[in-house]
């Protein structure tokens, strides 16, 4: 999963980035102006958005996002813990609103949250056909079995899960690899789609002439 964190504050910005890249791809930055540049050029799953920041209100961004069509999952982090500022940030089109300071665990199991409702599911285990993700542990499960995944092959089969067996561009694929601007080498994406066949089965990967891959429920 691909995460973009907006956070002008450097202490916990490193802190936030070194528990989230345990299990997610990150890309941290600290303006609305940052993130402006990277959010139309990346397909984040989740935005983790401070509020109060250098050159701006992440309010009045997050609107604009929303008024142009934006989908993504939001979830704002913010120091303000009035209830006039958390109803704001919720009309305003926040999926949810966690106050600082917070627990660590409470706020992966809300990001959990958000990518579950994503994919269309409430349950705390989302499924292909016989191929299962239980984000909380960042484990697979094929025929209920736990299968050994590299970092990066884990990440590759999240949004191929989460797409639910709609296909995903190579693009998509190569920005949870790499994240964005970090000199991609298209080769390794094949090299990881070849280990996962591997272990699960060719057919179980199909390859999407022009677009991508997606994962076949068998």
């Amino acid at each position: 999963m691909y995460l973009l964190l907006v956070e002008d504050d450097l202490n916990l910005g490193k802190a936030l980035c070194k528990l989230l890249r345990e299990q997610f791809n990150v890309d941290w930055v600290r303006t609305l102006a940052a993130a402006q540049t990277r959010f139309p050029t990346a397909e984040y799953d989740v935005l983790l958005l401070d509020l109060g920041l250098p050159d701006g209100d992440g309010v009045g961004w997050l609107g604009e996002l929303r008024a142009a069509g934006c989908l993504t999952p939001v979830l704002i982090i913010s120091a303000r813990d009035g209830l006039d500022e958390r109803v704001k940030g919720l009309d305003t089109g926040a999926d949810d609103y966690l106050v600082k300071p917070f627990e660590a665990g409470e706020l992966l199991a809300r990001i959990r949250v958000l990518l579950r409702r994503k994919a269309g599911s409430a349950q705390p285990r989302l499924a292909v056909g016989d191929l299962s993700y239980a984000a909380d542990a960042h484990q697979f499960y094929l025929k209920d079995q736990p299968i050994s995944l590299s970092p990066q092959e884990r990440g590759i089969l999240a949004v191929l899960v989460q797409a639910g067996g709609k296909p995903v561009s190579r693009e998509r694929l190569l920005q949870q690899l790499y994240g964005l601007g970090d000199g991609v080498d298209s080769n390794t994406l094949e090299v990881r789609i070849h280990g996962l066949r591997r272990q699960l089965g060719r057919e179980r990967i199909e390859t999407v002439r022009g677009i991508g891959y997606r994962l076949v429920a068998l």
